[in-house]
């Protein structure tokens, strides 16, 4: 989903203009950057919370090449959602969502994705 899907979508909900939903939804997002710029961290409760962090300096290689590289300290925006979109997001049905991992853990001829041990 986009933005301007997510415009359309709330403006329809509410009775707004587009346009105006437009600004009220980029006012928000300006505010979340701004918040994290500021303060380093925004808590929006029932969502969740964005976080910067500083991700280390590094050693590593360049796939094209294979010479090794530093990478530099930088920083990172970090989010971990609320407790109310974990469940929502687990409940979900997997089947229309794309594999983040590859299949190498899958036992695909008989038992289906091999379960880690816990």
């Amino acid at each position: 989903m986009t933005k301007k899907e997510i415009v359309k979508k709330i403006s329809e909900d509410i009775g707004l203009t587009q346009l105006k939903t437009k600004d009220i939804v980029q006012r928000t997002l300006d505010a979340i950057i701004l918040t994290l710029v500021e303060e380093g961290r925004i808590e929006l409760r029932n969502f969740g919370v964005f976080e910067v962090k500083r991700r280390a300096p590094r050693k590593a290689r360049n796939p094209r090449t294979g010479d090794k590289v530093y990478v530099p300290s930088k920083n990172v925006v970090t989010f971990k959602p609320g407790k109310e979109m974990e469940e929502l997001v687990r409940k979900m049905n997997p089947e229309k969502l794309p594999l983040l991992e590859d299949l190498s853990d899958a036992d695909l001829e008989s038992n289906g994705p091999v379960q880690p041990l816990a």
